[in-house]
């Protein structure tokens, strides 16, 4: 093969890398043809529409527990804007908040209206707990945040292996004896949901010393003044989820399986023991008796413990 050939084949190849080339340039999209008018990240996903960040619509009317909200107040419309916000923005606590819903409100919403307190202080329970037995940094404990004097005050026992304010539905109970006692003193819902946060005695002097006793009216430490709005942020999204981008499922809410009491009249020496000779697990038995503190059990002569578990 001489140097001409040589020259040709050189020639040929060149012009098939450079149309090769060529091709590949002109079928690659260019920064803004992704077809939706937004131009395609590096990672290849498409940006978030300008407007999905939503303004929310805040009800024109809106009471608690039959007590209107005067939405017409500048400050008051402000304070409660703020609340649906930040709110509405925390999905991920929202969304795991309403599916845990599931399993508690149903039932705290029964006890509230055998007891005579308006179902929307179950907004209040969630504004304290998130439904959940947490704990304080001051101590208080449980879904309606019970400090240890209080709580015996209102009926709960706590002892060295027993704290009822951990049980949710004994809890809930011994809340409502708060409330009613709270509305004897105050006249209407609005001061006694308020009072929850800072006590009575607390939210009465403020009262006195501004000569008001209307809350809205009220200038309060900063907890107890988004504290309402807290809870009527919590009424107004449940209330209307779906405005507020929240899109679920009956399938989508937490429950409980269906349980079974077993009554408990004598000393369990070992709870992980008695659970296994029920044919349960010890992580079973404190799911579903969170109140239940220790390893064992101490009953006084008279006293009963119902232990609930999952019927099998």
């Amino acid at each position: 093969m001489n140097r001409q050939h040589f020259l040709i084949i050189y020639g040929l190849l060149a012009l098939s890398l450079g149309l090769g080339v060529y091709l590949i340039f002109q079928q690659a999209p260019t920064s803004s043809n992704s077809g939706s008018g937004y131009p395609i990240s590096s990672q290849g996903f498409l940006p978030q529409p300008v407007d999905s960040v939503r303004i929310f619509p805040i009800p024109e009317n809106l009471s608690f527990a039959g007590e209107p909200v005067p939405l017409d107040q500048q400050d008051i419309l402000e304070r409660l804007e703020r609340e649906i916000y930040v709110n509405a923005y925390w999905q991920s606590n929202m969304i795991l908040l309403m599916k845990r819903s599931g399993k508690y409100l149903d039932e705290i919403t029964r006890i509230l209206k055998e007891e005579g307190i308006p179902e929307d202080f179950k907004y209040l329970a969630i504004a304290e707990s998130g439904l959940m037995n947490v704990t304080s940094p001051a101590g208080a404990k449980g879904f309606w945040q019970f400090m240890q004097g209080t709580a015996k005050d209102y009926g709960l026992e706590v002892s060295r292996n027993v704290d009822e304010r951990y049980h949710w539905q004994k809890s809930t109970l011994a809340a409502t004896k708060y409330l009613k006692e709270a509305y004897s003193k105050f006249g209407n819902w609005t001061s006694v949901a308020a009072s929850y946060n800072m006590g009575q005695t607390g939210f009465s002097k403020r009262q006195k010393e501004q000569l008001e006793e209307d809350y809205y009216h009220l200038l309060l430490n900063d907890e107890t003044s988004r504290y309402m709005f807290r809870i009527l942020a919590f009424k107004v999204i449940f209330e209307n989820p779906k405005a507020y981008g929240f899109n679920l499922r009956e399938s989508d809410y937490y429950k409980d399986p269906p349980l079974h009491v077993t009554e408990v009249n004598q000393d369990i020496s070992n709870l992980a023991q008695w659970a296994k000779s029920k044919g349960y697990t010890y992580k079973e038995l404190k799911i579903y008796n969170p109140w239940l503190r220790e390893r064992n059990l101490n009953v006084r002569r008279g006293k009963t413990y119902q232990i609930l578990l999952p019927e099998k």
